[in-house]
């Protein structure tokens, strides 16, 4: 099964670990840093993959590489239109291109309810198509202009009809505040029915949350308010004693926002205080859409943008969907607030269709076009110039290459990529004409490259200073081998804050302070950046930015404290949580790319300690705890303290008990999250009788 984000594979290896336990099969997480490559071969029970797309990917990758692809039964990949956004869309094709052509017997099954041109995915896909307009829920859409409410009615000449006028009594300080009316908005729904408005920044979701309980009546700090007053403490614990004031003002009155600004902890127990009912209004940015499943009675979008750009149709439909939730409402509603300047737009984005999926081979040529050329010929799945042309015309880029394609044919494309392959010194081989035989390999840079999931883009810079590093590698911390693992695409959306760069730079060892000239990045030129002054010599703003971040990390495996650490930096709390999930994830990216150049052995055993350091970053004896998928930091804390200290002792609870000695916990999740640890026990079993049978098979060769 294939999810687009992290937080969707978590729920989903938590809902449905209940059912491996019952129906005997195992669910394994493939997410982050977690997975194993390949897969054990299971002898008794068969396994259930939750993947994200990278790691779907590497998971496919390995199992063709073993001969084991035709093992693969059934792939589900929800949110199939992701195929058409970016980078992971290049990633979610060659995925499918592989599996269609490399098994004969596994099936694919993508869903979506955003997609347009369904004619090329079922021609690359060699799919039948199914559609259904069924809704357990009926959804109206309406827009809002100034305080008159419009009907969404496909019928109508300019697409809507008048509903209704708002009945609000507004005063004049109001009116100043909430020129759109959402406090009118909300307060129609609120608090006995639930309410998401998405808004177009983050900055706008905290804004409108805060505006919204400024008026609210003092009523709603009564509802529910003991459950709201343990969300608050539970919030503080989280944040070792720090709350975000803006929560804090507004969680009294069951309100609060969610962006990729709070961390996952914050992120989880707002989620679950919204889905009891406890939070009934969220101010959310369009993530939210697209990531876990928290509908609401009515959708308010605030604006018809996200950040500055025009809403697009696949967004809106998205975000909408949102409305009604199944077995709880008869009815679910959205509401567009529109400004008079942009009703044309909107006129249009309601009656316009769906926007069409197009390949990201091209547009994303390094992680997409040049990286499956190179993992083709890697697998073997093609070898020879004739025979990779072959596999591009089975891509989506092959249908659409009439329509995509302008400059240059395909065949040429694919020659110019291969070529370029050649001088980065990935693949070796002679490059003629399009029906050339000549084969192809890869060498053994190409193989690490492609079996690390590395960039194209950067593998040769990564392969140079893995080597500088084996000249002089600073273990008396982890900070040389953190910056080793501080990833590449972090590093553009980094602005060094001069005087916090030199402060920590001072605090370091002087063996420490060795790492940043190693690098590149000499005490002057920070001295010099503090102080304003002008710099003559040249120094490589990559190397700059990622020693920046790399302190970053340093501080949070020293502290194991996200908030502390973003205050130090004065970076927002989730960019720091996401600075350390993804260098979790490039960690275990260079564990594998090191696994095949044997020239950095030693950097084996150095990698997969970082890797789970950086995975977990809390104390070690947390870490059996969390290894159960979904059971944040917060959660483990709770489990430890009340005695559930190891893997054993989860798998084992009483789901009763659970409830009555941890805070803040449904006898759902906690169901759930004993399913989960069983699960991961019943495969951490399993793993290992399959090494002992393997270990007293007798050799079938003994002379």
């Amino acid at each position: 099964m294939i999810l687009p984000y992290v937080a969707i594979v978590q729920e989903k290896v938590w809902g449905l670990s209940s059912f491996g336990i019952e129906l005997g099969f195992l669910v394994e997480e493939y997410a982050g840093s977690k997975g194993r490559f390949p897969p054990i071969k299971r002898r008794i029970k068969k396994s259930l993959y939750i993947a994200t797309i990278e790691k779907g990917h590497a998971l496919v990758n390995s199992l063709i590489e073993t001969d084991r692809i035709d093992d693969l039964g059934l792939v589900v990949v929800d949110e199939l239109h992701m195929i058409g956004e970016g980078s992971r869309g290049a990633v979610l094709e060659m995925t499918l291109a592989k599996i269609l052509y490399a098994s004969k017997n596994t099936h694919v099954v993508g869903m979506s309810a955003t997609l347009n041109n369904v004619g090329d995915l079922q021609k690359f896909l060699q799919a039948e198509y199914y559609t259904k307009n069924f809704r357990p829920v009926e959804l109206k859409e309406y827009i809002k202009i100034r305080d008159t409410i419009y009907e969404v009615d496909s019928k109508a000449e300019n697409g809507f009809t008048f509903s209704r006028l708002l009945n609000f009594k507004y005063s004049s300080s109001l009116e100043k505040a909430d020129p759109d009316h959402i406090v009118a908005l909300v307060t129609e729904v609120i608090p006995k029915y639930s309410c998401l408005i998405f808004c177009p920044t983050k900055k706008n979701c905290e804004n409108v949350a805060t505006m919204v309980c400024k008026y609210l009546n003092k009523e709603f700090r009564a509802h529910r308010e003991k459950e709201k007053q343990d969300l608050i403490k539970n919030l503080k614990d989280i944040g070792n004693g720090s709350i975000c004031p803006v929560l804090r003002q507004t969680i009294p009155f069951g309100v609060a926002y969610h962006h990729s600004g709070l961390t996952n902890d914050e992120r989880k127990s707002i989620e679950e205080a919204y889905s009891r009912g406890v939070l009934c209004l969220l101010a959310c940015t369009a993530t939210l859409a697209a990531g876990v499943n928290l509908p609401a009675r009515r959708v308010i979008l605030r604006a018809p943008y996200v950040a500055s750009e025009f809403l697009k149709k696949n967004q809106y439909k998205q975000m909408i969907g949102r409305a009604g939730r199944a077995g709880i409402d008869n009815a679910g509603e959205s509401i567009l607030v529109v400004q008079e300047k942009d009703k044309h737009l909107v006129r249009d984005l309601i009656t316009s269709p769906l926007e069409n999926c197009y390949s990201n081979l091209l547009p994303e040529i390094t992680k997409g076009m040049q990286y499956l050329l190179l993992s083709l010929v890697g697998l073997k799945i093609a070898v020879t110039q004739e025979e990779v042309y072959s596999f591009m015309c089975h891509t989506l880029l092959g249908v659409q290459q009439q329509l995509l394609l302008k400059e240059k044919s395909l065949s040429e494309i694919v020659r110019d990529e291969l070529e370029n392959l050649i001088e980065k010194g990935l693949l070796k081989g002679k490059i003629m004409d399009q029906n050339s035989k000549s084969t192809l390999t890869v060498t053994l840079l190409g193989k690490a490259t492609y079996k690390g999931s590395i960039d194209v883009s950067y593998c040769n810079l990564l392969y140079k200073e893995l080597r500088k590093g084996l000249e002089g590698l600073v273990l008396e911390s982890s900070l040389h081998l953190l910056y080793l693992a501080t990833p590449y695409d972090m590093v553009s959306n980094c602005s060094p804050d001069w005087m916090i760069y030199l402060r920590q730079f001072n605090q370091l060892s002087s063996a420490e302070q060795k790492v940043a000239d190693m690098v590149g990045v000499p005490e002057s030129f920070i001295a010099k950046k503090a102080s304003g002054q002008a710099i003559r010599k040249n120094v490589d703003s990559t190397a700059v930015n990622r020693l920046y971040l790399s302190f970053v990390l340093y501080a949070l495996l020293k502290e194991t404290n996200v908030w502390s650490v973003s205050e130090k930096f004065n970076m927002s709390r989730g960019y720091v949580q996401n600075l350390l999930t993804s260098a979790a994830s490039f960690a275990s990216c260079i564990l594998h790319f090191c696994e095949e150049l044997e020239e950095f052995w030693v950097y084996k055993a150095l990698l997969t300690e970082l890797t789970k350091r950086l995975t977990y970053c809390v104390k070690t004896e947390l870490i059996p705890l969390m290894e159960v998928a979904g059971v944040l930091e917060a959660r483990a804390k709770q489990l430890y303290n009340a005695g559930y200290k190891t893997l054993a002792h989860l798998a084992n609870a009483n789901p009763e008990t659970l409830v009555k000695t941890i805070e803040h916990l449904s006898r759902r999740q906690a169901k759930q999250m004993v399913s989960s640890a069983k699960m991961l026990l019943s495969e951490k079993a399993e793993a290992l009788q399959e090494e002992v049978e393997e270990l007293l098979k007798v050799p079938t060769d003994i002379p």
